[in-house]
């Protein structure tokens, strides 16, 4: 995340009302967009930076709104474009702080590959993938992480295509940070959306979102109270992977190369399988995981420092003006063979 040069200190002191627009928000009754929305105009205050220093940019769908509630700067772009825009916005005003706000069919169908090539420039922007499993903007056709045989009104005969993994391909894509919330946990998600943000470089967080038209309870094993108790996985860099009941914990270990799930109380503490967020190769088994077999990782799954693309660029755009000087467009438009019309 960037900050401007005045710095905290002269950061005004904001509360979640000074984030929220005077646009009346135009969800669906119910839709888990609601509680991002809270969340995120919420965790602003703590980030100090000033709200004319914040933007948000959005594709289409749904989430893609969001702008329109939020007290800040923003650009509602195209379809699967916003990593485009946040690029060209983050090389021309790197002291300003970018939110990217997405969905799973704008941003992993039509801008899969732009957001591909964030993640993998390391451009400094948090993006935030509203996964609800459905096109709910479009009236309920399946997405890009449909799961397969998914019955919707464009595949009535069930979905033929297997789904993306969010997570899977932003490690894939050789993001620094990656992340999972849930937009019913309140606590976690804001938790999440601070360490996302303050995190330099791009910072990739899906939230786990409910459409409660076309999708309703997509991912009701987290939602539903005994399963999330059964299912979820909280994860905590150090800590060991043990998630369940009280009277039935059970812990994640690694059989050779492969994640199982065994009772945490017949394996000795040697052999557990600790979290460790540095590490690339368990992240990306972790993203892997999923019920019924396995538990529902949430939390940070990967977070390292590398290099941030713009920093790289502007850094040999003044080394170019210190070996040749600040140069002139008039004279390279009009350098070599010239025709006039």
């Amino acid at each position: 995340m960037s900050t401007t040069g005045a710095g905290p200190a002269a950061t005004p002191k904001y509360t979640k009302k000074d984030f929220e627009s005077d646009q009346d928000v135009r969800w669906c009754p119910g839709c888990g967009d609601y509680a991002i929305l809270s969340a995120i105009q919420k965790s602003m205050p703590d980030l100090g930076v000033p709200r004319e220093d914040i933007v948000f940019i959005s594709g289409i769908g749904c989430s893609s709104r969001f702008p329109y509630y939020m007290n800040t700067y923003g650009f509602h772009t195209i379809h699967g474009r916003a990593p485009a825009i946040a690029t060209g916005l983050r090389l021309a005003r790197p002291d300003l702080t970018v939110f990217l706000v997405t969905g799973d069919g704008d941003g992993l169908s039509i801008g899969g590959n732009h957001m591909l090539h964030v993640l993998r420039r390391n451009v400094d922007v948090t993006i935030l993938l509203f996964n609800n499993r459905i096109y709910g903007l479009t009236k309920g056709q399946y997405s890009p992480t449909s799961e397969l045989g998914k019955v919707t009104k464009s595949t009535p005969m069930g979905a033929a295509d297997r789904p993306v993994n969010p997570l899977a391909f932003a490690l894939g894509s050789g993001a620094a940070f990656v992340a999972r919330t849930v937009d019913r946990n309140i606590p976690h998600m804001e938790a999440m959306l601070k360490r996302a943000a303050m995190h330099r470089g791009a910072s990739f967080l899906e939230i786990l979102q409910n459409c409660p038209v076309y999708n309703d309870l997509a991912w009701n094993v987290i939602y539903e109270k005994e399963s999330k108790l059964q299912y979820e996985l909280r994860l905590e860099h150090g800590k060991p992977l043990i998630f369940g009941p009280p009277d039935d914990r059970r812990a994640v270990i690694m059989d050779g190369v492969v994640p199982k799930v065994v009772k945490a109380r017949d394996v000795q503490e040697s052999a557990l399988w600790v979290h460790d967020e540095t590490n690339a190769n368990a992240a990306k088994l972790l993203a892997d995981l999923f019920a019924p077999d396995f538990p529902v990782p949430v939390g940070v799954l990967y977070a390292v420092d590398a290099p941030i693309y713009e920093d790289l660029l502007l850094e040999q755009e003044q080394r170019a003006i210190s070996e040749r000087g600040p140069g002139d467009i008039g004279k390279l438009l009009t350098s070599g063979d010239t025709w006039r019309i």
